[in-house]
């Protein structure tokens, strides 16, 4: 298990969501990016955290950062729960949610714990620069 620290580089990936296919430092590009994990679609805390991530995604567009969301579910299970977040939360979600029924990203960037179900994450949130490091500032 790598350990993740400030200023290390974050990993790159590719992966399947909501929108397609993510090269996450493609996906980036000079911005920056707030990545964050909820442990399972269509759970009530986490339909209210990424409608409010919604509302307020313009917030972040000003300041140059881009909104990417995670869960062990898979792109269509997000696709339905955008669909029902929208409904209950009066947004339009734009942003991706990865898939990642692999654990392929919770992996890679250590989000489920030893001590939880191995089939959801562990709830994490990152930020990353625009020179895709973990941000200590």
């Amino acid at each position: 298990m790598t350990t993740l620290r400030l200023g290390d580089i974050a990993p790159d990936f590719e992966q399947n969501s909501s929108a397609g296919t993510i090269r996450f430092h493609e996906w980036l590009g000079d911005s920056w990016g707030v990545l964050f994990s909820h442990p399972a679609d269509f759970t009530p805390v986490c339909t209210t955290e990424l409608g409010y991530t919604s509302i307020v995604e313009g917030e972040f567009a000003k300041r140059n950062a881009k909104v990417i969301a995670i869960s062990v579910d898979d792109a269509e299970s997000h696709k339905k729960w955008i669909q029902d977040i929208n409904d209950t939360q009066n947004t339009e979600l734009t942003f991706p949610i990865l898939a990642d029924p692999d654990h392929k990203v919770a992996k890679l960037y250590d989000m489920i714990h030893p001590n939880a179900s191995s089939t959801v994450t562990v709830r994490s949130v990152f930020i990353i620069d625009p020179a895709k490091k973990f941000a200590s500032h």
